[in-house]
C-alpha cells in the first residue's frame, strides 16, 4: 500500500466520522443489514433500507455505489445518506465493494455486477420493483458505475470482461455525482489521483487498461438516461461537462447540474452531508428525475 493510500483512508475516514457524528437511524425507516452477496462477508455485504410506511408494497430500487478514490469506503460511510434516500419512497440498496490496493480492477466492478444480480434475484423477499432500478454514484463510485453502465449497454465493452450482467439488464436510470469519467497518466510526477489509478489497475495503466477505464469511451445511445452533477468547490469538477458533451454526441437524455456559487461554494460530493440545505436540494433533484420513469 502507497503512503497516498494509507493518508486516504485516514484522511476520509475522519471527514467522515464528523460529517455524521450524531446521526442515528430515522424512526420512519425498516433496515435489513450485513447481507453476504459474495463470499467474503467483510468486502461483500450489503443493506437494504425501506419507508416503515410501505411495508408490503414493492417499491422502485436505487442502488448506491460509494466513493473514496478507489481505495476507501463502505457501507457504513454511506447509511445514513442512502437512508435519507429511502425516505423519498424507495428501497435502497448500500454495499460494500472489494477495494484496491488490496483487490484490483474490475474487481469492483465484479461486485457491483454481482449487487444488481442480487437485486433481481432477491426482489420478492424485499420488495423491489425490478423494472424500476435505478442507481447513484459518487467519486470513484460514479465512475464504477459510468463504466458497469457502459458493460450493460455496449456490448462491445462488456466482451472485454470475463463476468456478465443480468441478461438484458440495464439500469433505468442513474446519477453521477462529482465523479471522474476520462483518465490519463501523465509523464513525470503525478498527482494524488493519478497515483490512486495506479493502486487500483494492476499492470498500474497500461494503454489497455486506460482505455477500458475511461467512461466516455464505451457510451453509446443505449446508455441509460443520466442526472450529472458536480459543484464550485469539486477538485474534479472539469470532468462532468466532458460526459455530458458526450452524452448529448450520444443523444442520451440527461440533466446537468451544477451547485453552488462564487459566494457559496459547496465541496466534492456535499450531498452526502445530510445536515445540509444543499445536499437535501441535490437529493430532491435527483429522486424526482428517477420519478420521472415511474409511468413507464
Amino acid at each position: 500500500m502507497s503512503q497516498i493510500t494509507d493518508k486516504i483512508r485516514k484522511q476520509f475516514k475522519e471527514s467522515d466520522d464528523i460529517r455524521d457524528a450524531g446521526l442515528i437511524t430515522p424512526d420512519d425507516i425498516v433496515r435489513y443489514d450485513d447481507i453476504v452477496y459474495g463470499e467474503d462477508p467483510t468486502s461483500q455485504s450489503l443493506d437494504v433500507y425501506r419507508p416503515k410506511a410501505a411495508v408490503g408494497k414493492v417499491l422502485p430500487v436505487i442502488v448506491s455505489v460509494h466513493g473514496g478514490g478507489w481505495v476507501y469506503g463502505d457501507k457504513e460511510r454511506y447509511q445514513y445518506y442512502c437512508m435519507n434516500l429511502a425516505q423519498r419512497g424507495f428501497a435502497v440498496v448500500n454495499f460494500t465493494y472489494r477495494l484496491a490496493p488490496e483487490f484490483k480492477y474490475p474487481s469492483s466492478l465484479e461486485d457491483t455486477n454481482s449487487v444488481f444480480t442480487w437485486v433481481l434475484d432477491n426482489a420478492l423477499q424485499y420488495g423491489f420493483d425490478v423494472k424500476h432500478v435505478f442507481a447513484v454514484g459518487d467519486s470513484a463510485g460514479a465512475h464504477n458505475l459510468g463504466l458497469y453502465c457502459g458493460i450493460c449497454t455496449n456490448a462491445d465493452y462488456a466482451a472485454e470482461y470475463d463476468f456478465k450482467p443480468p441478461t438484458g439488464f440495464s439500469p433505468t436510470a442513474i446519477a453521477l455525482n462529482c465523479g471522474v469519467y476520462r483518465i490519463t497518466l501523465a509523464e513525470g510526477e503525478r498527482d494524488e489521483t493519478q497515483t490512486l489509478i495506479q493502486e487500483f489497475l494492476p499492470q498500474r495503466g497500461s494503454p489497455k487498461e486506460i482505455e477500458l477505464i475511461n467512461v466516455l469511451n464505451h457510451v453509446t445511445g443505449n446508455y441509460p438516461p443520466t442526472f450529472l452533477m458536480t459543484c464550485t468547490g469539486d477538485f474534479v469538477k472539469e470532468q462532468a461537462p466532458i460526459l455530458a458533451a458526450k452524452l448529448a454526441q450520444c443523444d442520451v437524455p440527461f440533466i446537468y447540474r451544477y451547485y453552488g456559487d462564487t459566494d457559496h461554494v459547496l465541496g466534492h460530493v456535499f450531498h452526502c452531508n445530510m445536515r445540509s440545505a444543499d445536499a437535501k436540494l441535490c437529493n430532491d433533484e435527483e429522486c424526482n428525475f428517477f420519478k420521472e420513469f415511474l409511468q413507464n
